[in-house]
């Protein structure tokens, strides 16, 4: 089903993402609905319109879908079922099986271990005595990482032994987890692909993500030559997964680039930080293709338009370096509008073409 321009799409969540979603829609001609608990969000800034509501808040949601033509979400933290229930009402699209898989790391490295991936060990925990005995089956050094709400290096400990059980479960807050293995690596990428209604895929140049203390720093393309040997396997494992989902939009998969070939580490169901680059590097922006593929748009190329590009995260004070930004001609600014900058809190992004 085709949904036209002058339609307007409704945007769970109110984030950065959100917000160049809807810039990005806003230029096939959609209006965008947003849909948030902040009190303020940098999304509600450039869309048309604004609901701040609870996520749990039944009647608030059911309004706001009944408002739009058509439902999707920025970010993968917002509850499931809620989100499910709003299918009764409008397709919400990446479905929300995606959604549940994604939030809970151990459904998702299950999921992924059945379509072939390769991982890297891992064991639930649900108690310390969990956790004493993962670490016998799967070793140290390695790291605990919380099932549900952790990004950005939060929700995690890492343990170099068996001594480290005790302060690693206490950091994590004593919640559901899951132990990983670690992995000999060199290099860091993501595989993005926008898969379409009706079952095409198009995907962008793998991204060589680099990371400082646990958040995202910088994404290149082109990526090191030892990514891109390994690239086709990720990739096709990404087209197994969207097709097993039934997938339409955006999907990123996150991968170690080792020896024996690409460690799957997550996936996001949406649009993600790694491919902001693609705004002015490529023909077509992770963001548009998003809407191109749950409105049933044509998808657009996904070819680069240079020589290559680099996004770099702007984080915390770093974004009140805009002038020197702009002072390069070849620099593209990202500001986000958030007004308080926190260490750890991504404020925009600069991207340099070419």
């Amino acid at each position: 089903m085709t949904v036209p321009p002058l339609s307007t799409i409704g945007i769970i969540g109110g984030g950065q993402l959100g917000r160049m979603l809807a810039v990005a829609a806003a230029q096939l001609g959609y209006q965008c609905h947003i849909y948030a608990p902040d009190e303020r969000s940098p999304a509600a800034d450039v869309a048309q319109l604004w609901t701040r509501g609870d996520y749990d808040d039944a009647e608030a949601m059911e309004r706001f879908a009944q408002s739009v033509d058509i439902l999707t979400y920025e970010f993968e933290n917002i509850p499931v079922e809620p989100v499910a229930a709003l299918t009764a009402f409008r397709r919400v699209s990446p479905n929300p099986e995606a959604l549940g898989i994604a939030q809970d790391r151990a459904l998702e490295k299950a999921f992924v271990d059945k379509l072939g991936a390769r991982t890297a060990p891992w064991a639930t925990v649900d108690s310390l005595d969990d956790l004493k005995a993962a670490i016998a089956r799967v070793g140290t050094p390695a790291i605990l990482k919380t099932r549900r709400d952790g990004y950005d290096g939060k929700g995690q400990a890492r343990l170099r032994s068996i001594e480290d059980a005790e302060s690693a479960w206490t950091a994590i807050g004593e919640r559901p987890a899951i132990l990983e293995g670690f992995v000999n690596f060199e290099h860091e990428f993501s595989i993005i692909i926008a898969r379409g209604a009706d079952g095409r895929v198009v995907s962008w140049d793998p991204a060589e993500n680099f990371h400082v203390n646990g958040i995202l720093d910088t994404s290149t393309v082109p990526a090191h030559p030892s990514i891109l040997a390994e690239a086709d396997e990720a990739l096709a494992l990404a087209v197994r997964i969207a097709e097993a989902l039934e997938y339409i939009g955006v999907l990123t998969l996150e991968f170690f680039a080792a020896e024996g070939g690409p460690v799957f580490n997550e996936m996001a169901p949406r649009v993600h930080n790694s491919g902001h680059w693609t705004i002015e590097g490529a023909l077509t922006s992770q963001f548009e293709n998003h809407v191109r593929a749950i409105c049933g748009l044509p998808l657009g190329s996904t070819e680069l338009v240079a020589g290559g590009a680099q996004m770099r995260n702007l984080i915390g004070d770093q974004a009140n370096d805009w002038g020197a930004i702009l002072a390069d001609p070849r620099a593209h600014l990202h500001l986000y509008a958030k007004r308080f900058p926190r260490p750890g809190r991504k404020m925009g992004h600069v991207t340099i073409v070419g």
